[in-house]
């Protein structure tokens, strides 16, 4: 029993090393994720807290001996996640887990952990901090689905996270989950046995906004329009505020109705959308696959007379790819002026129904969680090589990303600021590596920040300033700054 106040470390463990191939130090030092953060609120003020993410705060220092470590750990993060936890273990520290990896492999988590989580952690935390207090803490907790509500949760602790080491401090999420079933993503594992999309309600999250300094926010929701009544409600609320936002959706939410046009009133001006293949019959996509071809060519014409930027998801090396896929995939995300795009690696990650088909297929071939990065194939594609698959992904990033087709893709767009936007956000992104670098390691990356909205508000405006063929009205601020999109992490099926 503790009568005292506790001593907790938290720490976010890297996702992949430093010398990994495909390492980019830019991508992890867009914006704060913010589970732990969230974890923290529940902890009385006395007690002293600490925050690590590994990908910007390393090396660490852990030679310490907190009362309890926590950590949220991803598939990519597990060897890493593990190393910590035994090290703190041979110490006396308490270790608790959670997150993805955990939820999906327990037992796995039980050999390094006191405490595992499974699931979200609403309710479950709760509990377990009470009986950790009370000296009687359990190997393992789960929330009943009661207990799924965002409703009256405390303010993320942001005290914890040093802003000045992100591009895009001002990261929040408004909801939790998604509402479609896709075989390939850890949704329906992680939400086993209860609700698996809710959100907060509307004046909690318009109040978090409000206490967020600056202008532009970043939604790392999984569906941000996935609500359509809380979205209206948010982005009604939103309007007038002067804040600029990049969020996630559908094809489908963006063709329904008006509410990607409130979103651009908002002060919406990036779109993540997963389009994930081309192919009608190669993913269990739920409602996507019915959106493919033209409803595609809509959504992404539509954005764009809103002066939203899209931010394109594919997949490789599903059944029905053949050696065409890669050339066929790039060469339509720059004739439709896709501004970026990340490719992905089809990963069968343990807890979805898409590992469980390929498992009972015979095709799953490695169970190192380290090449489980969308980079790795793990598994016997249908109709390609492994190796014809890896060298087709890393392909598609170099061809996508060359200057003639940043150029060739800034042509597609309608008007000289959205060319010079397409330009300076594309080419930015992938062709300065080396300053990124230099930033970053100076541990003032957010200090580009206003220079990156200065420089597209010059480009943006004309698009988004007048009326689109729906009918909608056009933005209330046309003039306002509007920030660069900002690229996910290559892990499509989970944000």
């Amino acid at each position: 029993m503790f009568n005292r106040p506790l001593r907790v470390k938290m720490i976010l463990p890297a996702l992949i090393e430093a010398n990994a191939p495909g390492y980019r130090r830019i991508k992890y030092a867009l914006f704060p994720p913010l589970g732990l953060a969230s974890l923290a609120s529940y902890l009385e003020p006395s007690d002293d807290v600490e925050l690590l993410d590994e990908h910007v705060h390393a090396p660490l220092e852990l030679d310490d001996q907190p009362d309890l470590l926590v950590m949220s750990v991803y598939i990519t993060s597990a060897r890493r996640a593990w190393e910590i936890a035994d090290a703190y273990r041979a110490r006396g520290t308490y270790v608790c887990v959670g997150g993805l990896h955990p939820s999906s492999l327990p037992e796995e988590a039980t050999r390094h952990a006191d405490t595992v989580i499974v699931g979200p952690g609403e309710g479950a935390w709760q509990a377990f901090l009470g009986d950790f207090r009370a000296g009687r803490p359990r190997s393992r907790y789960e929330a009943s689905p009661a207990m799924r509500t965002l409703a009256g949760v405390p303010p993320v602790r942001r005290d914890l996270i040093d802003r000045h080491r992100y591009l895009c401090p001002n990261s929040l999420v408004v909801s939790r989950g998604c509402p479609h079933h896709c075989d390939f993503c850890y949704k329906d594992a992680f939400y086993a046995g209860g609700r698996s999309f809710y959100t907060q309600e509307v004046d909690e999250a318009l109040g978090e906004i409000d206490r967020l300094p600056g202008r532009h926010l970043y939604f790392l929701d999984d569906h941000l329009l996935g609500n359509e009544r809380f979205a209206a409600g948010l982005f009604e609320g939103m309007r007038g505020m002067g804040r600029l936002f990049q969020g996630a959706s559908t094809v489908k939410a963006i063709l329904r109705g008006d509410l990607i046009e409130h979103a651009a009133e908002a002060g919406m001006r990036s779109v993540f959308v997963g389009f994930e293949t081309l192919g009608p019959d190669d993913l269990r996509l739920d409602a996507k696959r019915r959106h493919l071809g033209q409803g595609y060519d809509e959504a992404i014409h539509r954005a764009h007379d809103l002066g939203i930027m899209v931010n394109g998801s594919f997949v490789f090396g599903l059944d029905g790819d053949g050696p065409d896929v890669f050339a066929r995939t790039v060469d339509w995300a720059i004739s439709r002026g896709i501004e970026t795009a990340t490719f992905h690696i089809m990963t069968p990650y343990p807890g979805t129904a898409l590992h469980r088909r390929l498992a009972d297929e015979g095709r799953i071939v490695s169970e190192d969680w380290d090449r489980y990065n969308t980079r790795n194939v793990v598994y016997r594609p249908a109709q390609l090589s492994p190796e014809e698959l890896e060298a087709g992904y890393w392909r598609a990033y170099r061809d996508f990303y060359r200057w003639s087709s940043i150029w060739q893709g800034a042509a597609v767009q309608e008007t000289v600021r959205a060319r010079a936007r397409h330009l300076a956000y594309a080419g930015g992104w992938k062709k300065f590596e080396p300053l990124w670098d230099l930033i970053i390691r100076s541990r003032r990356v957010n200090a580009m920040l206003p220079m990156l909205e200065r420089t597209l508000d010059a480009f943006v405006g004309a698009r988004s300033g007048r009326s689109d063929r729906h009918g909608a009205s056009p933005p209330r601020d046309a003039s306002g700054g509007y920030p660069a999109p900002v690229e996910s992490d290559d892990t499509v099926y989970v944000r």
